[in-house]
């Protein structure tokens, strides 16, 4: 505002009643002001400020009616304090917007999740050796930039969320859109969601700090965090019936090996489900493991590391295995060079006019949804019909926590932290710990027969 502006008494209801019709100002900042308006029939609030943009030198926004009465909040009426808060909040959205205007075209919530999962399906790529679209970009198009139908695939539209600016975006927008999801929706896949939606805010952020709200991290930090679960709900992430024995897993190990032989696997289905048997190692771990990864000298294999987290991770982990699991591999290292993919599968292609399949060469496994159909013949099979594959690295944790391992040790085996190994599995690390306790017990209260004879007390 100009440095000649006049202040006038408008603070509390009392000095306005004795002000004539006009207009009176107090000063927000150098460039802004709150105004009233007194009129025959009561006052209003407005507020005005500089315009350092083309056009007009000022700018001008209502803020409401004036309580007049007394200094008390009423509906519908602004006190002083209430009429300057609005104002500010005003001036700062407009100023906001007119800086975002200047800036060039306003980065929207769209604009950033589409680079992020441009990020993703690059990376994925990559790590494919092909063409691929990532799992991220599938959950956040479903449920924030919508899809077009495709096939069965029903058309989803964009959510409110995709075309808010980043530069305006609040927490209650990320709290409604949070709302608005399915019930329906699992509870591990709707957190991935919102991962992948605050990593996507946070890189928009990292890339365009100059262009947004400092708040901006803070805001997306509130807003996305985990939900806390009720400890009366709290569950185990693995069931009871997910946690094999010894003799159960050696079923599952038989079964896929009739499973193999019976649909000419030549193998490759046995040998992975050994792997995941004795490492307890996640399948994209295990489908990049390398010939040169099975050092049978020492008796172990070399699992490589998860791509979870921020990096800073080995490039692999050392496990331990028995001389039937390190047999059961000699097939697919015999004559091959260490780099090469240690588990294979063979490719199939429709032959040319008919409605047969002909070999088309080998590959490593791609997908973990390539074990679903003949998993379901495994378990069949073994008698098992709630089991998992995920349970094969259950059973592998809680059999290192039963054996007394150190967590810290069974943890960096399964590449996860303790935190998660305690937070997940800490029933089975009581009912470990058990037998050690008990083996501390003595006894203390002596039998009533003995001869120990009691001492007095003191005078």
């Amino acid at each position: 505002m100009a440095k000649t502006l006049k202040e006038a008494p408008i603070t509390t209801a009392s000095a306005r009643s004795k002000l004539p019709t006009g207009e009176y100002a107090r000063r927000l900042d150098a460039d802004a002001a709150i105004w009233y308006r007194r009129g025959t029939r009561g006052g209003v609030w407005f507020t005005r400020w500089r315009n350092h943009g083309a056009g007009a030198n000022y700018l001008q926004a209502p803020v409401g009616p004036a309580n007049d009465v007394n200094d008390k909040p009423t509906d519908g009426l602004l006190t002083f304090s209430q009429a300057e808060s609005q104002a500010r909040q005003i001036v700062a959205k407009a100023r906001q917007e007119a800086k975002a205007a200047a800036d060039g075209p306003a980065l929207l919530v769209s604009s950033a999740v589409e680079t992020y999962i441009a990020d993703r399906d690059a990376r994925d790529s990559r790590r494919k050796g092909r063409p691929v679209r990532s799992d991220a970009g599938q959950r956040l198009r479903r449920y924030v930039l919508g899809q077009v139908k495709r096939g069965k695939q029903e058309a989803v539209p964009a959510a409110p969320l995709a075309a808010v600016a980043l530069h305006a975006l609040k927490e209650s927008d990320l709290l409604e859109w949070r709302k608005a999801l399915p019930v329906e929706l699992k509870g591990t896949t709707e957190q991935r969601l919102i991962n992948d939606l605050k990593a996507a805010l946070n890189g928009a952020y990292a890339a365009h700090r100059e262009r947004l709200d400092p708040t901006l991290p803070a805001i997306i930090k509130h807003a996305l965090k985990a939900e806390k679960m009720d400890s009366d709900e709290a569950a185990p992430l693995a069931r009871d019936n997910q946690i094999l024995s010894a003799a159960q897993v050696g079923a599952i190990i038989a079964a896929a090996r009739e499973v193999d032989a019976e649909q000419n696997w030549d193998g490759d289905l046995f040998r992975l489900v050994v792997v995941l048997a004795a490492t307890g190692a996640r399948f994209s771990q295990i489908a990049r493991m390398k010939v040169g990864d099975v050092q049978r000298a020492q008796g172990r294999l070399m699992i490589p590391s998860s791509r979870k987290g921020r990096g800073g991770k080995i490039a692999s982990t050392p496990h331990p295995v028995g001389k039937d699991v390190l047999d059961a591999l000699l097939p697919a290292t015999t004559g091959r060079g260490a780099d090469e993919i240690l588990l294979e599968r063979w490719r199939s292609k429709q032959v040319a006019g008919s409605i047969g399949w002909e070999r088309a060469g080998r590959g490593p496994w791609q997908f973990a949804s390539e074990l679903q159909r003949p998993w379901h013949e495994i378990r069949a099979k073994a008698d098992m019909p709630a089991v998992i594959p995920y349970g094969l690295r259950h059973s592998s944790i809680v059999r290192g926590i039963r054996a007394n391992l150190p967590i810290r040790l069974v943890a960096a085996l399964h590449d996860t932290s303790v935190p998660m190994i305690e937070r997940h599995y800490g029933r089975w690390i009581a009912d470990g710990l058990e037998d050690l306790a008990a083996a501390a017990v003595v006894a203390l209260v002596p039998a009533e027969d003995s001869n120990v004879v009691q001492m007095g007390g003191r005078a």
